[in-house]
């Protein structure tokens, strides 16, 4: 299987996404899109799952994006109206959901950078909402170089989450640049030593599923809905969904611990 699943008995609440095609740079051939976008749809259905780690599998890449040596002759046949492989059709039908471009996971998204990280393996990282990379991993975005348009996530998230001109920077010039600079302009949680990758980014997904699952659910959409609100309207609108957590089971349930000095038990009611 070019992506697996897993959910770690060490690690509860949390599930364990690895694009596995090292081969290939674990580049999004139609299958890999396939398999992500089922991986998502699994992740996001499961109400055991609080948080999710991304990865790739091998020490070299991340994700290399496109498998264009796959995806760019179907697509141009399927532009011309010739008939196409049933595979690779539902491949490209996958890429929405494959990428997150269109398909909300619901839960917070950590990547765990292994390696190189280009074109719509970056997609994949500016959806996350933290991201933990090696020292020795890069960054592009080369779109413009090969007289495309980033299509994905990058030029619609990509200003909304570093300054104009960093931004800009990236997606302008097509040069790739190092994850320290990545770091420098905030595209990164934090740079690690290999070895620490997954403990860096487990650290942080348990820290996500310790908590109160239905007030992480409604924080992480309140963020990305007031994004685009006026500020008069987003005071407004975050205390309309924080009302309704005051009187969940969880919040008494909480209160409860703090006063017994005890871990709470969520039950996400």
């Amino acid at each position: 299987m070019s992506v697996r699943l897993d959910k770690p008995t060490d690690h509860p609440h949390v599930a364990v996404v690895t694009i596995d095609r090292p081969e290939r740079a674990n580049a999004l051939n139609p299958p890999t899109l396939c398999a992500l976008a089922e991986s998502w749809r699994r992740v996001a259905a499961d109400d055991d799952v609080r948080a999710v780690v991304l990865t790739g599998a091998g020490e070299r890449v991340f994700c290399s994006g496109m498998d264009l040596r796959e995806t760019i002759p179907v697509a141009q046949a399927l532009a011309r109206g010739e008939r196409i492989d049933a595979e690779a059709f539902e491949g490209l039908r996958a890429v929405s959901t494959a990428t997150l471009v269109g398909f909300d996971l619901g839960k917070p998204l950590i990547c765990a950078i292994n390696g190189h990280c280009r074109g719509g393996g970056f997609d994949l990282m500016l959806a996350a909402e933290m991201r933990v990379a090696v020292r020795e991993a890069t960054f592009g975005l080369e779109e413009v170089a090969l007289g495309l348009f980033p299509t994905g996530h990058a030029a619609v998230m990509l200003p909304r989450q570093i300054a104009w001109v960093h931004a800009h920077e990236i997606l302008l010039t097509a040069r790739p640049f190092s994850a320290a600079r990545a770091l420098e302009i905030g595209l990164l949680s934090r740079l690690v030593d290999r070895s620490e990758l997954m403990p860096a980014a487990f650290e942080l997904a348990d820290a996500v599923a310790a908590n109160a699952p239905l007030a992480v659910h409604a924080t992480r959409a309140a963020v990305r809905e007031m994004l685009s609100l006026s500020l008069e309207d987003a005071y407004r609108r975050q205390e309309e969904l924080g009302r309704p957590l005051r009187r969940t089971d969880d919040a008494r349930e909480a209160q409860r611990a703090f006063v017994e000095k005890r871990p709470p038990v969520w039950k996400g009611k």
